[in-house]
């Protein structure tokens, strides 16, 4: 459920960006998302669709970019990627690691119409 209010804050940053680019419309936003991010694409679409409608965003195309995620191992030093959930180091085997990337949400960019 927490998508609504990621959708609302996509909505909001894109008025705004908008607003200040003296923009007629936005046609385009382009996400980036790491693949251990709990966001739902079709969730935040979904959303979209509904609260987009009478804004400066309708009809806007959400493009989603899932982000690999990659772990590095405190143990051995060893970096590796993943597809979804956490796993040990496939090197060395230990638990102990650090997400290096894979957990990020942002708008790369706005497309707009003057």
């Amino acid at each position: 459920m927490h998508e609504l209010a990621v959708t609302e804050s996509i909505l909001q940053i894109s008025e705004k960006y908008a607003h200040e680019s003296s923009a007629q419309k936005v046609t385009g936003i382009n996400l980036v998302i790491g693949k251990l991010s709990s966001i739902v694409d079709d969730s935040v679409q979904f959303y979209w669709d509904i609260i987009s409608k009478d804004s400066v965003c309708m009809g806007a195309i959400l493009h989603f970019e899932r982000r690999q995620a990659v772990l590095k191992c405190n143990q051995c030093s060893k970096e590796y990627q993943i597809d979804s959930s956490l796993q040990p180091c496939p090197q060395c085997g230990s638990p102990d690691i650090t997400i290096l990337a894979g957990e990020e949400f942002y708008i790369d960019s706005i497309e707009i119409e003057k």
